[in-house]
């Protein structure tokens, strides 16, 4: 029977495990999670426990990365579930911390990210969003001290901003970005989509289907204004409505105009009905 995952939900026991793990000469990888893992999360871990000796997954669901109309309250949560998973994994560590624990009374210091968080992607759709994730994962980060910590591509602007976050603040802690997990059907695994209805479900890999195609002509040499604003039309048409189909450049998130100003990042962004997806593809 595999071994159940130390618990801490205060910083002072967070530092008290990790000093343990360390006195056992162990490297750490932290995978940083709001809980609802799925097999996404379950991909993270297994390359964790590839990097490092010992792995700690964080459960936190942020309210700071949340507007006042987001789904905060009804974001999905099954603790019991998750370690449950997590001990199945060999995770070493759980840290749970609660809001309390993360944003004690009279905590008044954010970091507000610039460059690749000011693309024109997510940031227009909800620019209170990495200003919370980046405050998130730097007290992560400094609190669990954590050689390297894994993160979804699926997310690839939240990728970028916490990979240029973390240069910028000269955290030790390397960063590296793991590929997306997807349904076969081609749809990205992500706590969300538990929110779709049926016929919905049906529907979701319009995103991604319309990703190969653009990724494809783009290769081909055709003109990326006509095939996002092909692609845009067809996800429409699916019944979604649109926050943005783009092409960018892969490190900076800059516009690209022609498949020679790449490498190319495919990102979009959907509303279908009251679920919003995001995916994106490399071309």
């Amino acid at each position: 029977m595999a071994r159940k995952p130390i618990i801490v939900r205060t910083v002072p026991a967070l530092r008290k495990a990790i000093a343990q793990l360390r006195k056992r000469r162990k490297t750490i990888a932290l995978v940083p999670t709001m809980g609802a893992l799925h097999e996404g999360h379950f991909s993270l871990v297994r390359h964790a426990r590839k990097r490092a000796g010992a792995v700690a997954v964080s459960i936190f669901v942020n309210p700071k990365q949340f507007a006042p109309t987001e789904d905060f309250g009804s974001y999905p949560r099954n603790f019991a579930r998750d370690v449950a998973a997590l001990t199945e994994l060999g995770v070493d560590l759980v840290w749970a911390p609660t809001d309390a624990a993360m944003y004690p009374d009279g905590f008044s210091t954010a970091v507000l990210p610039d460059g690749p968080a000011k693309a024109g992607l997510e940031d227009t759709y909800r620019p209170h969003f990495f200003g919370g994730v980046t405050t998130v994962v730097a007290k992560l980060f400094l609190q669990v001290g954590a050689d390297v910590a894994l993160f979804g591509q699926k997310d690839y602007q939240q990728l970028k901003v916490v990979t240029r976050m973390a240069s910028d603040l000269d955290i030790p802690t390397k960063v590296v970005g793991c590929p997306t997990v997807r349904e076969k059907d081609g749809l990205a695994l992500s706590s969300r989509n538990v929110y779709l209805s049926p016929a919905e479900r049906q529907t979701a890999p319009v995103l991604y289907r319309v990703l190969k195609d653009s990724a494809a002509r783009i290769k081909a040499g055709e003109t990326i204004a006509k095939i996002l604003a092909d692609g845009r039309a067809t996800i429409t048409n699916a019944g979604f409505a649109v926050d943005y189909l783009e092409a960018r450049h892969a490190e900076t998130l800059e516009p690209v105009a022609t498949y020679g100003d790449g490498p190319i990042r495919l990102l979009v962004a959907a509303r279908l009905g009251k679920t919003r997806l995001i995916d994106n593809l490399g071309v």
